[in-house]
């Protein structure tokens, strides 16, 4: 097989040579689960807010690869040479997003919903590369290899630097998504400083253990001290990325428009209503929610399949299905009131951020939810009126969160002691965990906004009576 050479708009070339994995791994990339990641968007709804967003898991998945294959340079210049374990990390860089599912993460809130497990995209991942096509074709690689490349994915067997090249605090995946979706939205901020940080990529051994019990080490990516402000940008960059990108109000706002969706849709075929949904009988939403184990059904899902479905629904005769349908569809999104926002704007109004004023922000918020949840629940308008939206996320994770070295970024003092790079960075130290709670409402109904609005008020003045 002659070189194959690809166009990306971050890496330029990427290419697979003749050498017998790669010309495997281009023939996984012909395969039908792979060639559905380009109807699966990287970042969703994004584009609703960012027009550029439109690139596909399908790019991400061959950035991963294109990444991986530099991070194993490293690999191989600081220990033995394993190309057993390194064809199969660079395999598992490939196809570790092979089981997202139309609009992702939102559709994977669907299955948690309903319990369908397709839905989860680490489930169907796992069986699409250990079944089927994808497996048949790593398979010739040697008896097995399919399994060995899942079973890197979904973080099973003995760890070594290998793993972390897929799965780590500094992994293909991050570095590849985080420059990416930079690239795409156009946002200026959260850039890295990519060539400085691998120029200064080492290997490390670094102890591993519960509490107080060692288990042994395990060799992983460490940082030279020379690049602590580069990987203090890097965290700082993921931080900025939360907020502006990943968590961005409307595009949040879809997601639990389309949630609220496919729920209602999944339900009613189930109830045997199919005809309130707008779809035939043979529609891949209908099929998948009578069949929702189906591993070829569930294949026929993507973005495309949901989006050429929205005038379909737009038109049902159930009034959840047709008006949200109609919202997706023509952009016509709930308004947003970020609480915690404007709580923290009232309970904490210097912005000291103190760890008591974070739990009394914590403990209002909690109120705030218990009885807007409850007023949702007891509402019987068939269309939801109020959508709520509860997430957090941490930039970064130090030793004191979790016993794997794995989840943070090792940096190589002057006299070659590994330390956590929240030691020697106050910026990294300092963050916090992003944490939204946002109420979305009918635009067109003002009782709901006001119903809020009261909620929220009456629980902010008990939090500053010191009632809760």
């Amino acid at each position: 097989m002659p070189t194959q050479r690809i166009r990306d708009p971050l890496h330029d070339l990427i290419e697979f040579s003749d050498r017998e994995l790669e010309r495997t791994l281009w023939d996984v990339v012909q395969t039908r689960p792979f060639q559905r990641l380009r109807r699966v968007k990287q970042l969703g709804f994004s584009e609703l807010v960012y027009p550029g967003a439109t690139h596909s898991r399908f790019a991400h998945s061959l950035g991963v690869f294109h990444t991986s294959r530099r991070l194993m340079e490293i690999v191989r210049r600081h220990t033995n040479d394993n190309p057993t374990k390194e064809n199969h990390a660079l395999a598992a860089a490939l196809v570790h997003d092979l089981g997202h599912g139309p609009y992702s993460h939102a559709f994977e809130k669907v299955g948690k919903r309903l319990k369908l497990k397709l839905a989860d995209h680490e489930h169907m991942s796992d069986r699409l590369i250990r079944e089927g096509e994808v497996a048949d074709v790593l398979n010739r690689m040697g008896s097995g290899f399919a399994s060995d490349v899942a079973d890197i994915i979904k973080k099973d067997g003995r760890k070594t630097v290998h793993n972390a090249v897929v799965s780590s605090q500094f992994d293909a995946d991050r570095l590849d998504y985080m420059r990416r979706d930079r690239m795409m939205t156009g946002v200026r901020h959260a850039a890295i400083d990519f060539e400085w940080l691998l120029a200064n990529l080492e290997i490390g051994s670094v102890s591993i253990g519960v509490d107080e019990t060692s288990l042994g080490s395990v060799d992983t990516f460490v940082l030279g001290a020379k690049a602590t402000q580069a990987a203090e940008a890097y965290v700082l960059g993921l931080f900025q990325l939360y907020p502006t990108v990943y968590f961005h109000k409307a595009t949040r706002g879809a997601e639990k428009l389309f949630t609220e969706l496919l729920v209602r849709v999944v339900t009613l075929v189930r109830e045997r209503s199919m005809k309130a949904t707008g779809l035939g009988s043979r529609h891949p939403i209908v099929r998948f929610a009578l069949a929702p184990d189906d591993l070829d059904i569930a294949l026929c899902l993507d973005d495309s399949v949901i989006a050429g479905s929205l005038s379909l629904m737009a038109d049902a005769p159930d009034p959840l299905v047709s008006q949200f349908a109609r919202r997706l569809r023509d952009r016509k999104l709930y308004k947003c009131i970020d609480i915690r926002l404007k709580v923290a704007h009232i309970l904490d109004t210097d912005s000291q951020n103190t760890p008591e004023r974070v739990e009394e922000i914590d403990r209002c918020c909690a109120a705030i939810n218990q009885k807007l949840t409850a007023l949702v629940e007891q509402s019987a308008d068939p269309v939801p009126q109020i959508l709520i939206d509860l997430d957090k996320r941490s930039p970064y994770k130090s030793g004191g969160e979790s016993v794997g070295p794995l989840d943070r970024i090792n940096i190589h003092t002057g006299g070659r002691v590994l330390v956590d790079l929240k030691q020697r960075s106050s910026v990294v130290a300092s963050l916090t965990t992003f944490q939204l709670f946002r109420a979305y409402f009918d635009p067109n109904n003002g009782a709901a906004r006001s119903d809020i609005e009261r909620i929220v008020d009456q629980e902010v003045a008990s939090c500053r009576r010191g009632t809760h």
